[in-house]
């Protein structure tokens, strides 16, 4: 995949809007613990940065998925991991199944003011006895008339303390777990919701993250997205751009290594600069090579999403390599900046204490290569 001018000049005017309303105000929302989500989303949505590849009939730009991917790397100039989670999270985790699978009147509902930014939106799929094993969540959403009445709880849900509604994952029958499953959307408002905590993190600090309760949530069934009992498909499929958008976060390690160089340069021991270091030079060569390895696999992988292929397996090397990487270049990039990498204040401790994430979120390295080896046929489907 290659950027066109289009697609540079898009990445430019995010860049310039994250200089002008969010990198001078990240220091302050890291120590708060969250961000002015809906003032910030208003202000993306107005110049069209939430809806890149969402139809133009819902206020999208209606563009390629490349311009999505774009649009992703450009969000790495922001100064933090937290805040680019947040908005991946309402582009490119909560809404794509919507865009996709939804009927006119939920799309109208959900999807056009998640694009406009006046809804900030949050997804609900991981619960505490069910990270990464998507099948075995435990939440419900039992028929009553034209309604379902939901009970259990989510788990690690980023946007979770600000959010307008909620792309829930529940069980809305019994059998088999793949297809027991179906995707609804849930104002947050509703009764019966409460945010049980705001988690404390090690890291992406600025993104607020909760635990939730759902006590007899009523909904109307008509807030489902498409099907019933297709939403641990439908959510299989958001997981790839989910995945893919992840992969991209990661490339800020570009940036560090970079801002390490620029470190390394003007700090001095034993009279010389640090950087006038053989060793340093190869590590960092070295990191850098890896760096666009990855991204060269990551636009392959959209490439052939592109094309209408099923990129389950390199969706999930992407995710899995990117975020290894990602951790690699933190950890040798705070071993090199020495006593001021081990300081909060630092954007590169800020940087290492974000990536560990990578390989947590969207689906543990466990995870990835289990589907990377059934994908390889060296692994037996279940």
């Amino acid at each position: 995949m290659i950027y066109t001018e289009q697609h540079i000049a898009l990445q430019d005017s995010l860049k310039r809007f994250i200089d002008s309303e969010i990198n001078p105000h990240v220091d302050e929302w890291e120590a708060a613990g969250t961000f002015p989500a809906h003032e910030i989303f208003r202000k993306m949505g107005k110049l069209g940065f939430l809806g890149v590849n969402k139809p133009v009939a819902y206020g999208g730009m209606g563009l390629d998925y490349s311009y999505a991917i774009a649009a992703a790397e450009a969000l790495n100039h922001m100064n933090c991991g937290g805040i680019p989670m947040a908005v991946g999270v309402q582009t490119d985790m909560a809404t794509p199944a919507l865009a996709r699978f939804g009927s006119d009147e939920v799309r109208a509902e959900f999807l056009a003011p998640s694009i406009s930014g006046e809804y900030v939106a949050c997804l609900g799929v991981s619960e505490v006895g069910a990270g990464s094993d998507v099948a075995s969540i435990r939440t419900q959403a039992r028929k009553d008339g034209d309604d379902y009445i939901i009970n259990g709880g989510k788990m690690w849900t980023t946007n979770g303390t600000q959010a307008d509604w909620i792309c829930l994952l529940a069980n809305t029958s019994e059998g088999n777990p793949h297809r027991n499953k179906t995707l609804i959307c849930v104002p947050m408002k509703t009764p019966g919701i409460s945010v049980a905590r705001k988690l404390k993190k090690a890291g992406m600090n600025s993104s607020d993250t909760a635990q939730l309760h759902f006590d007899d949530v009523r909904v109307p069934q008509r807030w489902r997205i498409g099907e019933e009992g297709m939403g641990f498909t439908y959510q299989m499929q958001q997981f790839q751009e989910e995945r893919l958008w992840a992969a991209t976060g990661w490339l800020a390690s570009s940036r560090i290594i970079q801002e390490t160089i620029d470190y390394l340069r003007s700090r001095e021991a034993f009279g010389k600069p640090l950087l006038n270091n053989q060793y340093i030079h190869y590590k960092l060569a070295e990191l850098q090579t890896e760096v666009e390895a990855v991204r060269s696999m990551l636009h392959r992988a959209v490439d052939l999403y592109l094309a209408g292929t099923d990129v389950t397996q390199l969706a999930s090397m992407c995710k899995l390599k990117c975020a290894r990487v990602a951790r690699e270049v933190a950890d040798w990039c705070v071993q090199f900046w020495g006593g001021m990498g081990y300081m909060e204040e630092t954007r590169v401790n800020r940087f290492w204490r974000d990536t560990r994430l990578g390989s947590i979120g969207g689906g543990a390295d466990e995870v990835m290569m289990g589907i990377i080896a059934k994908t390889m046929g060296i692994m037996p489907r279940n």
